[in-house]
């Protein structure tokens, strides 16, 4: 049986990938600060991160061992090793739809990071169910409002879905972390569509 959508995935991959090269290296150009202790999360063979962030001292965590991580942790989880406000800058790309809690993980990511400190994150929202298993979830850019209701949110990213208004294909979202802010979900506004 052939896959039907085998085309729009195919026709859109380049674009979702060129999508979160251009704003890796747009984050790189406009950071003020171009050093500190940098952590990438589930990087496997990627090296797009490492090879632009070159004053970073790098480091990564992964769920296994397979690409031979410094740290091999869970991000939903406390991993003891990483002290608390350790990095200047989490790198968080197309992992987020795998986590089983992704509340947990934003925690654990925001536990990590130094006062603020930078977060970078992306995932797929008008994309098919795709490896590693699982894959959990999609966010909107309401949903990233919320799980990062304690961060400064300075830049969210679209890829708009050619010819369909309100489904976007991919998001990228840069936020700072807030040690002090502790914003109650009922008090937040959304933009309208």
């Amino acid at each position: 049986m052939k896959d039907k959508n085998l085309g729009y995935d195919t026709g859109t991959a380049p674009a979702v990938r060129k999508h979160i090269a251009d704003f890796i290296l747009k984050t790189h150009i406009n950071l003020p600060n171009k050093a500190g202790r940098l952590l990438e999360i589930g990087p496997q063979e990627r090296s797009l991160v490492k090879e632009t962030f070159v004053g970073f001292d790098y480091s990564s965590l992964d769920v296994v061992n397979k690409h031979h991580p410094t740290y091999v942790g869970d991000i939903t989880l406390v991993n003891e090793l990483i002290p608390d406000g350790h990095f200047d800058c989490v790198v968080c790309m197309e992992v987020l739809e795998h986590c089983i809690q992704p509340f947990e993980a934003i925690i654990e990511l925001r536990r990590m990071l130094k006062d603020g400190g930078l977060l970078m994150l992306s995932s797929p929202l008008n994309w098919r169910i795709h490896g590693p298993i699982p894959d959990c979830w999609r966010f909107t850019e309401h949903g990233y409002k919320v799980l990062l209701k304690d961060f400064d949110i300075v830049e969210m990213d679209i890829l708009e879905t050619p010819e369909r208004d309100l489904f976007p294909l991919h998001y990228n979202v840069l936020a700072y972390k807030d040690a002090c802010k502790n914003v109650d979900l009922k008090t937040l506004q959304f933009r309208r569509i």
